[in-house]
């Protein structure tokens, strides 16, 4: 038996079973990441000792007969954006380079009550600006099915790190498309969850309207597992929504018969390409003979989301990352005769390139001048975005799209050209101005073996109906199956 091929919830069986304890459990993982991370470049900081002596506990816990959570002493990886207390949270950025979080966000307090246990932090786009994890300070990410290609980002870590089997689930967070993108990239599946359901308390702001904290995992029963752990009302934020708990496992019905799925035409436009496009296709007709009621729509402000994210976001990210200006938080510079050269220096020496472009995009935006040309017309066309899959809403229950135009691209071959970077998130963005949920589920793969990820977007609060479309689909395409990476190099 390979314990790090097994599901979260195949994990748990064992340990019920008494067939694994928790040490064997991250022993194997953590001789995996000695295996394979080199490789990857997946980990930022690892915390293994501490997850060893974790799972020794755990174990004498079972053996005493002690009562555990049901999931205790399964590790996990946590993108490094999110706040772990004693541990650094860096954001991949030279400008948290040491920085050491003094508390716990709240999923990580959650996965803390459940008894998960942390193998460390996850490389990441710097701040979660970027879709390739090319624009972290400390290392490039690589995708576990071609070392060659981007595993996506800015959740590039979490995802390779899920698809190489260093961790059997992890932690993403997504502004834009930061869980589904990458999840589709690396084959693997990536639930962003609707806007205020998981809490933001603790996870290091980029865009505060449009980010949201997400599982990455092996299959649609472990992301419903991780969500069950990590949804739910905080009090710490302002954002969070009281909705009644749920067991999200309980909604994995594997039928679809009658279940209504509207295809927009305009996400199957200009840039898509044409091998996804074919392959995407294919599942819609796995759904018709599963006896989903498949029909187009229109959705037509998917041509203007784009900008109107670009425009929204940066704003944002200006704002919140004003903070770091070497007085209050983050890196100082050592060069200086006076104050304004304090924060001059310490902002273009602990930022990289394009967080420094989305703050001047950000800021320009909201200059006097410009505000009501960009923002305030970017946050009309919000309004419209939401109107309009409201309107489709009463008609479908899912709406299908790629996740993203393309598979997985060569490493270097788009960091130089933002533009053609962004146009990765055409397909994701839109899910985030609504504030809705959506999940990428792999579910074949190119003529290169790339993997190619299908997009599935719910109403709001609506995960249960989302999670059972994709896991119905996931059965009967049996992706998993038929299809491993093989760090090609």
């Amino acid at each position: 038996m390979n314990i790090t091929e097994l599901t979260v919830h195949e994990l748990k069986e064992k340990l019920d079973k008494k067939e694994l304890t928790s040490q064997e459990i991250t022993k194997a993982y953590i001789d995996r990441i000695n295996e394979k991370e080199k490789d990857v470049d997946a980990f930022i900081t690892l915390t293994t000792e501490e997850a060893m002596k974790q799972a020794k506990e755990i174990d004498e816990k079972r053996a005493k007969g002690e009562k555990v959570s049901s999931y205790a002493g399964i590790p996990i990886g946590i993108k490094d954006n999110m706040c772990t207390k004693g541990v650094k949270t860096t954001c991949a950025s030279k400008m948290l380079e040491n920085f050491i979080s003094p508390y716990n966000a709240t999923v990580v307090e959650k996965l803390n009550n459940e008894e998960i246990i942390s193998l460390g932090k996850l490389n990441m786009d710097e701040f979660a600006m970027g879709g390739s994890t090319e624009y972290s300070y400390f290392k490039k990410t690589k995708n576990p099915w071609n070392l060659n290609k981007v595993p996506g980002g800015s959740s590039g870590g979490s995802a390779a790190a899920v698809a190489a089997e260093l961790v059997p689930f992890a932690l993403g967070s997504d502004t834009g498309g930061s869980i589904r993108q990458p999840a589709a990239f690396c084959g693997v599946v990536g639930l962003k969850p609707t806007y205020g359901l998981v809490s933001r308390y603790g996870l290091v702001a980029f865009a505060s309207s449009l980010d949201q904290i997400g599982p990455i995992t092996k299959d649609v029963e472990d992301s419903a597992i991780l969500l069950n752990m990590i949804a739910g009302h905080d009090s710490k934020d302002t954002t969070s929504q009281e909705i009644e708990r749920k067991d999200y496992t309980k909604a994995l019905k594997n039928d679809v018969k009658g279940l209504k799925i509207g295809i927009p035409k305009e996400y199957f436009g200009e840039g898509i390409n044409k091998e996804v496009k074919e392959k995407i296709f294919e599942a819609v007709e796995k759904y018709k003979e599963l006896g989903a009621i498949v029909e187009e729509c229109s959705i037509d402000v998917a041509d203007y989301a784009l900008a109107t994210y670009y425009i929204i976001a940066c704003a944002e990210a200006s704002s919140n990352l004003g903070r770091f200006d070497g007085i209050r938080y983050g890196y100082r510079t050592k060069e200086f005769e006076n104050l304004k050269d304090i924060y001059r220096n310490s902002r273009s020496e602990g930022f990289g390139q394009e967080v420094k472009r989305r703050i001047i995009l950000g800021t320009y935006v909201l200059s006097s001048g410009y505000y009501d040309a960009y923002y305030k017309k970017a946050q009309k066309v919000r309004t419209l975005v939401k109107k309009q899959f409201a309107d489709a809403f009463k008609k479908y229950d899912v709406i299908l799209t790629p996740t993203a135009p393309t598979v997985a691209f060569n490493l270097g071959e788009r960091s130089n050209n933002p533009l053609e970077m962004y146009l990765a998130d055409i397909c994701t963005v839109p899910v985030n101005i609504a504030g809705l949920p959506g999940i990428s589920i792999p579910i074949s793969v190119d003529k290169q073996g790339m993997p190619i990820g299908l997009q599935l977007i719910g109403n709001y609060f609506e995960e249960e109906k989302l999670l059972n479309a994709a896991y119905t689909l996931e059965q009967a395409i049996k992706f998993r199956e038929n299809y491993k990476p093989e760090f090609k190099k």
